[in-house]
Parts: C-alpha cells; structure tokens; sequence
C-alpha cells in the first residue's frame, strides 16, 4: 500500500531486535502462524470485510513456499471461553482457501489428541486453520497448560497478529516463551511504520488525533509532545480542550476529570513550539438520530441542548491547509460522527487531504481505517494500521506484550 514515501519507516533491525520468519529455517517444520482474523460477519455467517485475512497473506504464502506445515490460528469475537456457532472460524477457512487458492484443512478445535493427529499427517506445504482460540478460557488467561497445549502442535511460532499484539494472552505470550519464535511479515511492517515512524520522522511531522475522549490518547499526547511539529484534534476529544479555555461547549462530549490535563497538554505544545489546530467551528445537533435538525455554528457559540458532532468546513479547510506542507502524517480517530451522513463531511475531507499529501501518510484505529475506505481514499494511503489498541499502545511508546516475548536476535 505504501505510495508517496517522502521517507521510508526505519528497519525492524534497526527498533526491535527479535528474529523475523526470514530468520527461521521452516522447510519440513510444523510452524504455527498467529493471525488476526477477527472479521466483521453478518447474520448468515459471511465475511463483510476481509482485509485482516489479506494482510496476513504474504506471511501464510512464504510459509507455504518455504515448504513449513502451515497451522493458523485466531480469534473472533468474544465467546467468553464457551464454544459459540456465531463466532467460528469456519468462514475464515472457507475464504483463505479462496485467497490462497489451495486447501485449507479446518479443524473444529484449537487443542487435543483429533488436533494432533491431523497435525502429525501434514505435509509440506500444506495449511491448517484451528478453530477459534477463545473457545477455551485459558487464551485470554494466558493459562500455562492451554499454552503448552498449543505449542505441542509446533516447531516454531510466528507472531503476525498485531491487532492482538497488545494481549497477554496464551496465543501471543504464552506459546512464545515455549517455542523459537519471530516476527510475521505484517507484525513487521506494522512497527517499523508505527514505531520507526515516531522515533524518525521526516519533517513536518503531523500528527491528526480525533475520537470520542481524551482519555483514550493520554498517552499519544505525551509521547508525541516533544517529537511532533504540528497537533491536530478533532472529534468529540476536541471539546474537552475547547472547554479547558473556558468556552461554552453546549451539550458536547466534554470529559470533566481530563479538563486540567488537556489545557496542561495544551500549554506543553505550545511551549515546544508545536502548532496545536482545533476545530474553529461545527455542526452540531440535539441528538444523534437520524433526520436530527443541524446547525452550523462557530465552536465559540454551541447554545445549551446542542452538541457538536462534526467539524464545520472552515475547520476542513484549516486542517487541510496545516497538513499541505506535511513530509510525516499520523492519523488516529475521526473528526466526528461519520457513520452518520450528516456528520461525515468533517472526516471525509480530512481523508481526501491526508490522501493528497506529499508525505508519508499512516493510519492508525479501527474507526480511522474504516474512515479512509468510505472515503473512496485507502489506496493512496502509504499505511494503514490493522489494529485499534496495539496501534495506539504503539504510538504510546508502550511495550507490547505479543512482541516482547518473541524470541531476541542473537547480536553478530
């Protein structure tokens, strides 16, 4: 996806020493791959959106030519421990075969002597789909013996799951400390951009922070406030800065308890010299609903009984204005309510502006990705992010959990 690059993230060997899949010698191997195949699925069971299953592709392809005994694994869902038909991986299995264009064996458990004996008749080169790792209690516990269980399946375990990287869990920390492990290609890519980005950028280095709270990117803010050169808030988080200053808010989302940390974020940007942009004026509603009379108002005068649900297009346009010069751009959150057509333009004008952008361009978050696809923009994005809160613990400057357990690189 990568297009634009004014500047490349910096190199995996260069951030995280922890071997890489390239690194292992995989031919004849049982090697059993972590991917994040959560997918969104309808009431028949059929896959509405199968970038994740995409994304893990090249990982899943180069174990296959590699001639390693291919066994994925995931989760999806929350089936709180219980076996539940609406959250099996069944339909995963159905369309990998499609995308790969071979078999793909699956298997109605992730654990157990049926597992293990199909396991022991792989071939090389052949691919294997457990079934959904949340159906035992002991994945989200990151339980020893559900762990021990897993890895008794494997030679090697491959980390490629970044949506779940961020989860102490028996499938991304547990089986790693059992088995030689590494890094996939899409776990690879996701911290040389997300982590290499922040810690190298090319300047003007923007960074774009929407969603509903403050709360929710505390620790962006502190982590990017001495490395940024331009903030941009938006979204409901906005309003929180917006009353920090003493102005009338309306009935918006306002979070009382971060009041004293936004105007003290605030203040810190300004006094590194980064240019901090809010929203200058916005549609607001008195309610979400659909058909909701709107206003376009300036944000210093949203009456009582209205909240602000978009930002208005004098915002759009500044926005787009402070990111036309930008060489690094980090998108994390919408500018509004975009869901709904009457609070989308906010949002969708950003996207089309990050998208022309001569920069290196990533988006991070669920809500974001989705953003950019509506928009009609995601193929001139240089990157974007498959996970909401490991990107965001990434952006942080935190640890992962999932990444810190693979195995070190041994120095040359």
């Amino acid at each position: 996806m990568a297009r634009k690059n004014n500047g490349n993230p910096a190199p995996i060997k260069d951030i995280l020493n922890k071997l890489t899949i390239e690194e292992l010698n995989i031919k004849g191997k049982r090697v059993f791959i972590r991917a994040d195949f959560n997918v969104p699925l309808d009431d028949n069971l059929s896959i509405t959106d199968d970038r994740r299953i995409r994304s893990t592709l090249p990982t899943i392809d180069y174990a296959i030519d590699e001639g390693a005994k291919v066994i994925l694994a995931s989760h999806l869902g929350r089936p709180k421990g219980k076996v539940d038909p609406r959250f099996t991986l069944a339909p995963v299995a159905k369309r990998l075969q499609r995308l790969l264009g071979k078999e793909v064996i699956f298997v109605q458990d992730c654990i157990g002597l049926q597992v293990e004996s199909i396991v022991s008749k792989m071939k090389e080169g052949d691919v294997l789909l457990l079934e959904n790792l949340r159906f035992h209690p002991g994945e989200e516990k990151n339980d020893g013996e559900f762990a021990k269980a897993l890895a008794k399946l494997a030679d090697y375990f491959v980390n490629d799951a970044f949506g779940a990287a961020h989860r102490a869990h028996a499938s991304t920390v547990g089986i790693a400390r059992i088995l030689p492990s590494a890094v996939g290609f899409l776990l690879r890519k996701e911290i040389e951009y997300l982590k290499g980005t922040v810690q190298n950028p090319v300047r003007p280095f923007v960074a774009i922070l929407g969603g509903a709270k403050v709360s929710g990117k505390i620790g962006v803010l502190e982590n990017l406030v001495d490395k940024v050169d331009k903030v941009i808030v938006g979204g409901g988080m906005a309003y929180t800065f917006i009353k920090a200053m003493g102005y009338e808010v309306g009935d918006s989302l306002v979070e009382t308890e971060m009041l004293e940390f936004a105007e003290m974020i605030r203040r810190k940007l300004i006094k590194n010299n980064v240019k901090f942009y809010l929203p200058v004026d916005s549609v607001i509603a008195q309610s979400i609903e659909a058909g909701s009379e709107t206003k376009l108002v300036t944000t210093q005068e949203i009456p009582k009984g209205w909240r602000a649900l978009d930002i208005g297009p004098a915002s759009a346009k500044l926005f787009s204005e402070a990111i036309q010069d930008a060489k690094t751009i980090i998108w994390n959150g919408p500018m509004g309510v975009f869901e709904m057509d009457a609070f989308s333009r906010g949002t969708f004008a950003i996207a089309r502006s990050v998208s022309d952008a001569y920069a290196l361009t990533i988006v991070g978050g669920g809500d974001t990705d989705l953003a950019v696809h509506r928009a009609g923009v995601s193929d001139s994005i240089s990157f974007i992010s498959t996970g909401g809160g490991a990107s965001l613990q990434l952006l942080e400057g935190k640890e992962l959990p999932g990444i810190a357990a693979l195995t070190d690189r041994k120095e040359e």
